[in-house]
């Protein structure tokens, strides 16, 4: 179950009885003194967070052109300039993946946490720097309206809660980053949107996958037709899911269907942004093992085929109940491309098949070998960039909705055995904002 369930104590307690303190401390310390104009420095003002980056350092080549370009010395705002992110939700995702990506981030950093368990807030606080005033409860969350540090909202909850508290984080003033799939509902999604547009709050999806070097080269050789025309994708995705029976994934009040909305979606969003098309046709299967405790209340195993309007046709599966497997392979007219893995946080590889140019009896299968870049400390610099310069999030609200939108169908395909038939959606990526630019 998810850590906000647990026992609190309240905030709003510890905050009056450290304010009688600091006020008599005060009262005390007066005695005596001199006046206080006299005695007190000029009040410094705050150093404005943002910017642009340092230039980067260059240096002279010491490989011939034949070799790769190793990209020269990262750059990074200093600590005082990047924006603050609150991290809503300590469970497994924030501790063992987000916090530790902050220390690949050149434009953002931990500045606050909000979580039902204390002694962990407190723990975790004290690993990161962070100031002991901005731990936050689930009662108390909406004070971050009041507080500078933040300036960006990072949402890893069950999905059920992500609407609560985008809205409430809007309302907060503050720009809201919510991890996948955005919402249970295509309504909670929408409201999502419009509380986010009615704060003037940018509002971004965390496909971390659209962010990572190895998908953003697998775009462009699409794009390029570096593999011909694209005929056919083969998506999978899917765990043995298991352990404690009563963590939330396992619940549909909370995570609002199973394998799918967690990790099918991965599969599903692919399909997407490497075509950059929407589906016309859905069709879809749904299995679950008779008597397994795990799937009492959602889905085990999901397939399903969507057909797009260039003619590729996508096949995908998800499954809680396989080993391990998460992969993609694009089959075009001239090459095949894949990742594999392809959705995990760290380790993908990609590889290209053709046939060779020196001989027509051989086919060439190469492996595309590309600098690991952390997933969740991209998709978080991409998030503070289009902060900093006011531009639209290349995974916004509208993409989230979409993908919800798309699984309801899978479902319904699923249940009903039908082919379901969408209108055609003309142009390409018409749910994305701009593309990631790259940081150096």
């Amino acid at each position: 179950m998810s850590e906000l369930f647990k026992g609190e104590f309240s905030r709003r307690q510890i905050l009056t009885t450290t304010g009688l303190g600091a006020i008599s401390a005060a009262a005390i310390a007066k005695m005596g003194e001199e006046p206080a104009a006299a005695q007190q420095p000029p009040t410094a003002q705050p150093t404005p967070r943002g910017g642009s980056l340092p230039p980067q350092i260059k240096f002279a080549p010491i490989s011939e052109q034949t070799e790769v370009d190793a990209g020269g010395p990262p750059t990074a705002l200093p600590p005082e300039r990047r924006l603050g992110f609150a991290i809503v939700g300590l469970g497994r995702l924030a501790l063992e993946e987000i916090m530790p990506a902050f220390a690949q981030c050149k434009l953002a950093k931990p500045t606050a946490l909000v979580s039902g368990d204390a002694a962990k807030a407190n723990q975790i606080a004290e690993q990161y720097g962070i100031k002991p005033q901005n731990i936050y409860n689930y009662q108390n969350y909406d004070n971050l309206r009041n507080n500078p540090d933040v300036d960006v909202i990072y949402i890893v909850l069950p999905n059920s809660m992500h609407r609560e508290y985008t809205v409430r984080g809007a309302k907060a003033g503050k720009h809201i980053l919510c991890e996948k799939p955005m919402a249970t509902t295509v309504e909670d999604c929408k409201e999502m949107i419009d509380a986010c547009k009615q704060a003037n709050r940018k509002l971004m999806i965390a496909y971390r996958c659209q962010y990572e070097p190895h998908h953003r080269a697998m775009i462009q050789m699409i794009r390029n037709k570096e593999l011909g025309s694209v005929r056919l994708i083969q998506a999978d995705n899917g765990q043995n899911q298991g352990g404690d029976l009563n963590q939330w994934r396992l619940k549909r009040a909370l995570a609002g269907g199973g394998c799918l909305p967690d990790v099918g979606i991965y599969c599903l969003n692919a399909t997407r942004y490497l075509t950059g098309e929407e589906p016309i046709e859905i069709s879809a299967r749904t299995f679950s093992t008779p008597g397994d405790p795990r799937f009492k209340e959602v889905e085990e195993s999901v397939t399903f085929q969507l057909q797009f309007p260039s003619g590729v046709l996508a096949i995908c599966s998800t499954s809680y109940g396989i080993h391990e497997a998460r992969r993609f392979r694009v089959f075009g007219s001239n090459a095949w491309g894949q990742l594999d893995p392809a959705f995990s946080y760290n380790g993908l590889r990609m590889m290209v098949s053709r046939k060779s140019s020196t001989n027509n009896m051989a086919e060439n299968v190469t492996e595309v070998r590309m600098s690991e870049k952390n997933q969740f400390a991209l998709e978080m610099d991409h998030m503070a960039d289009c902060v900093i310069a006011n531009k639209q999030p290349h995974t916004p609200g509208e993409e989230g909705l979409q993908d919800q939108k798309l699984m309801a169908l899978i479902y319904q395909a699923a249940q009903t055995g039908k082919t379901i038939t969408l209108p055609r959606v003309s142009g390409l990526d018409v749910t994305r904002g701009p593309a990631p630019r790259t940081l150096k």
